[in-house]
This record gives C-alpha cells, structure tokens and sequence, in this order.
C-alpha cells in the first residue's frame, strides 16, 4: 500500500497556526457562551437594572417614612391626624359624624330588619361536665 501525499507540506509553521487558531475558537467559545460569558453579563445585567427599580422604590418609601417619622417628632398636628383616621378618637366636645353611602344605608337597615324578624337569640345551655 502506497502513502498517500498530502496536496500541501505540514510545516511546523503551519501546525502551530491550526494550533493558535483552534486555541482562538475555543477562547471565543468561552467568552460568548461559557459560564461567565457574554450571555452571563447580558443576565446579570438585566438583574442589575432591576435590583436598581426596586432599591427607587425603597428609597422613596423610606424617605416617605423619614417625612413621617419628621412630623411626628415635630408637632402635634400630625399625632392629632393620626389618632383620628386610624383611631377614630374625638376631642372632648366635639360631635362624631359619618357620612355612609346609600346603598350601605339600605343593606344595614334590611339587616336590622331581618334580625327583628328572627326574634330574639335562644339561649344555649352549657353541656354537663360530668
């Protein structure tokens, strides 16, 4: 069996250009498709700009809070605001009015009513112990 020639010379040169070149391709394989590659800083990107949504949001509701926490330090007005909405406290003297929307009117009267229908609760007596 006769050796077949090769169409061109395998120099030294020549192997250490493929050489070089596989070492290229795989370089680049690692840097657009590893594991701490291009598509990995492209994600980690976008939990970057998202962490850096949600940190505005903090920020602003704490600075709301400081405001708060500022007014609360600093004058009654805001104790007095607080102890109405949330409380629902009065000061001496004054009178308490609720406005209640009709259609909540009607439903606490129907209630009412059906409550009178049904008469007064029958009293349940406690079950003997022994």
């Amino acid at each position: 069996m006769a050796r077949r020639e090769l169409p061109f010379k395998l120099s030294p040169t020549l192997i250490l250009i493929g050489i070089l070149a596989l070492l290229l391709l795989l370089m680049q394989y690692s840097l657009w498709l590893g594991d701490h590659g291009e598509t990995a800083v492209i994600q980690l990107r976008r939990v970057v700009a998202q962490q850096q949504h949600e940190n505005e949001g903090l920020r602003q509701r704490n600075s709301s809070l400081a405001a708060e926490v500022e007014d609360l330090k600093s004058g009654e007005g805001a104790v007095e605001e607080r102890a109405r909405n949330e409380l629902g406290m009065i000061k001496p003297g004054e009178t308490f009015y609720r406005v209640v929307p009709a259609g909540a009117m009607r439903q606490a009267q129907a209630a009412q009513q059906a409550a009178a229908a049904a008469g007064p609760p029958t009293p349940v007596e406690p079950a003997d112990p022994h």
